[in-house]
């Protein structure tokens, strides 16, 4: 049965290497030093696309050969939250390609029977309320995290939230952008579907368990 979501508020990250790439993770034969590598790799793909539209301003600069104007990011600020634990591991890349960015945690865990998800630590920046909040969790299963961690984000002030996964369900997807209005989604996948025990088919496995190794 398909699911019906707002595709206008998600980007489909898949360039080439990003396919190719994501194919190395799904094996899994696969070790937890490729994989956490690979997972750093792909959330810097994505951060090129979730940061396309930051607007620019005009930037006098003097080059060895003479002076001319060049273009710089006008006055936004970033904060990248990593929903833990999973989500620690596209942190790096996000720094790499945002330096300035400041990084806030929300913990979330989910209940093995019920599939809900319940938190347990959330540490923001001060100002977080007037930067854009790229929230980073490999894997969007059920949306349940993802929508607790929004919720989290709004009611401290956030305006910009958008949310970046590696692979996503169908489910998922339409779970956070029927929840929230005004977020958009950026994933590498848009898998077939969840299993009964709600993870995502063909999917990655656990992500965090590959990335941390402690499968």
């Amino acid at each position: 049965m398909s699911v019906d979501f707002d595709r206008s508020r998600v980007t489909l990250v898949d360039h080439p290497l990003v396919q190719h790439k994501l194919t190395i993770m799904r094996d899994e034969n696969t070790g937890s030093k490729q994989f956490r590598e690979l997972v750093k790799e792909l959330a810097l793909f994505e951060g090129y696309e979730a940061t396309r539209d930051f607007p620019l301003e005009d930037a006098p600069v003097t080059t060895p050969i003479c002076e001319t104007t060049g273009k710089r990011i006008a006055g936004r600020k970033v904060a990248i939250v990593p929903i833990l634990r999973a989500g620690l591991g596209m942190v790096d890349g996000l720094l790499e390609l945002i330096p300035a960015a400041r990084v806030g945690h929300v913990g979330m865990y989910r209940d093995e029977v019920t599939h809900e998800p319940h938190e347990y630590y959330a540490k923001l920046p001060s100002d977080a309320d007037q930067r854009i909040c790229l929230v980073v969790d490999p894997m969007l299963a059920t949306g349940g995290s993802a929508t607790a961690a929004i919720d989290y984000l709004r009611a401290q002030g956030v305006k910009d939230i958008r949310l970046l996964v590696l692979v996503a369900a169908p489910e998922g997807i339409a779970t956070v952008l029927g929840h929230d209005p005004d977020v958009r989604l950026y994933t590498c996948s848009i898998d077939e579907k969840l299993n009964d025990a709600a993870y995502i088919v063909p999917g990655l496995g656990d992500a965090g368990d590959r990335i941390f190794g402690t499968l």
